[in-house]
C-alpha cells in the first residue's frame, strides 16, 4: 500500500492543473476610452481539441460535436455539463492529459483516444489516476499494453473501477491480448454488470454444453452483455434450427440468431425454401453446415443462386447441400474462377474430374497455382484476364 501511494503521488501531482496553451490564446482585450482589461473568453472544447491534443480544425470541429452528442444521447443537457466544474477551464483536460501521458501515450495515442471518446477530458483525475496505476501494479501490464487498452477501454477506464473486471477477463479468456480482441469487438464488455450479466451468462453457455465458449464470447462478444433471459431464448432458437450445443457450429448459430430477430430467421428459411424449391428439411441441414447463410442479404443471395443456376449449370438441390457457396464473393471469387475454367475447357486444358464447386473452395493462392500458373506459357495472358475479372472488368476472349 505504501508503494502505491509513493507511486501514485508524482502521477497526482503530474495531474494536477497545468497552464493551458489554449487558455493562453484564449484572452482577449478589451479597450475602451479609459481602462484597458483582459478577459478570459468562454472555454471552447473545439479550439481545446486542435490546441493542446493537436487534432486539425475540421477534426475537432467532429470530435467537438460527438462530445454534445453523446451528452444529449445520456439524457444530459449539454450545455450544463459542458460548462461544469470539470470542463469549464482547461484545468481538467490538461489534468487528463498529464495523466495519460505520464501513463506512457504518445502525442499520437492521446490524439487517438480523445477523438474516440472526448468525455474522457472531463473525467474525474481521482478516479482516472489509480486505475491506470494499478494497471501496471495489480495487473502488471507494460506500458505498450496500457496504451494499447486505454485506446479501446477509455470509457470504462472513467465509469467504473475496471481493475477487477480485468483480472477477471485475463483469467477467462487466458490472456490480456485476448481481453483487447474481445473489447474491440463489444466496447460495452468492460462497462456491463459482471454479477448481473457476464458471470451468469457464462455460467449457462457451460451449463448447455456449448463447445469453444471462449472463441464464441471473443468473436461474439455482445452476447455476454444480453440478459441471461434472453441469451437463453438464443440458446433454444439456435437447438431449434437443428444445430445441437456439441456442434462446432453452435456458435456460430447462437452469434447468427443474437443479431436477427425470430421473424428475420423464419423469413430467410421461407426464401431459401421458395427460391431454389427445396424442402424444409434440406434448409434445415444447409443451416446445420453454416449457421450464418441466415444473416446474407435476399438481394445479393438473389444474384447469386441466378449465377450458379443460369451460368454454373447447378441444380438448387446440390447447391443447398454446400452451403458454402452462399458465403463467397460473386464478383471475386465465383465468376471470375468460372470464367477462368471456362477458358480451359474451351483449349482443352480443363481435368474433365474438376468440378466448378471444387475450384472455388479453394484458397486463393491454391486456385492460382492450379489454374494460373499451370497454364501460363500455353494460355499467356491468364493472370491479367483474371485479375481483370476480379476488378470487375469484363474480359476479352483470350
Amino acid at each position: 500500500m505504501l508503494r502505491l501511494r509513493n507511486s501514485l503521488f508524482p502521477l497526482l501531482r503530474a495531474a494536477s492543473p497545468l497552464p493551458s496553451p489554449i487558455h493562453r490564446r484564449a484572452c482577449r482585450l478589451l479597450s475602451n476610452s479609459t481602462s484597458t482589461a483582459i478577459t478570459p473568453a468562454p472555454f471552447s472544447l473545439e479550439d481545446y481539441l486542435v490546441a493542446s491534443c493537436g487534432l486539425a480544425p475540421a477534426q475537432a470541429r467532429e470530435v467537438s460535436k460527438k462530445a454534445f452528442h453523446e451528452l444529449s444521447r445520456a439524457g444530459r443537457r449539454p450545455s450544463d455539463e459542458l460548462s461544469s466544474s470539470r470542463i469549464n477551464s482547461a484545468s481538467n483536460p490538461d489534468a487528463i492529459l498529464a495523466l495519460l501521458s505520464g501513463a506512457g501515450l504518445s502525442r499520437d495515442d492521446i490524439a487517438a483516444v480523445v477523438s474516440a471518446d472526448p468525455l474522457i477530458l472531463r473525467a474525474s483525475v481521482k478516479n482516472i489516476a489509480p486505475r491506470l496505476l494499478a494497471l501496471q501494479d495489480r495487473l502488471g501490464l507494460s506500458t505498450p499494453q496500457i496504451a494499447r487498452f486505454v485506446l479501446v477501454g477509455s470509457r470504462a477506464l472513467r465509469d467504473c473501477d475496471v481493475i477487477p473486471r480485468l483480472e477477471f477477463f485475463i483469467s477467462f479468456y487466458g490472456s490480456f491480448e485476448q481481453v483487447l480482441v474481445a473489447v474491440k469487438r463489444c466496447m460495452t464488455l468492460l462497462t456491463a454488470s459482471p454479477e448481473r450479466l457476464i458471470k451468469p451468462n457464462i455460467a449457462l453457455l457451460r451449463q448447455w454444453g456449448v463447445q469453444n465458449i471462449v472463441q464464441l464470447c471473443t468473436d461474439n462478444a455482445w452476447v455476454l452483455t444480453f440478459k441471461p433471459e434472453r441469451v437463453k431464448e438464443f440458446l433454444l432458437r439456435a437447438e431449434e434450427l437443428g444445430v445441437p450445443p456439441t456442434s462446432r457450429m453452435f456458435r456460430h448459430a447462437v452469434a447468427t440468431i443474437s443479431r436477427n430477430s425470430k421473424d428475420r430467421v423464419a423469413a430467410k428459411l421461407e426464401f431459401y425454401k421458395r427460391i431454389l424449391g427445396v424442402s424444409e428439411s434440406e434448409v434445415s441441414t444447409a443451416v446445420s453446415k453454416m449457421p450464418n447463410i441466415l444473416g446474407f442479404s435476399d438481394e445479393i443471395l438473389l444474384r447469386k443462386i441466378k449465377f450458379l443456376v443460369n451460368e454454373a449449370a447447378m441444380e438448387p438441390r446440390y447447391i443447398v447441400e454446400r452451403p458454402v457457396m452462399f458465403a463467397l464473393s460473386l464478383e471475386k471469387r465465383l465468376v471470375p474462377r468460372h470464367y477462368i475454367m471456362k477458358v480451359l475447357q474451351e483449349k482443352g486444358l480443363l481435368d474433365s474430374s474438376m468440378s466448378f464447386y471444387s475450384a472455388v473452395a479453394l484458397g486463393e493462392d491454391t486456385f492460382k497455382s492450379k489454374f494460373i500458373d499451370r497454364h501460363k506459357d500455353s494460355v499467356p495472358g491468364l493472370a491479367d484476364t483474371y485479375a481483370a475479372a476480379r476488378a470487375g472488368i469484363v474480359p476479352s476472349r483470350i
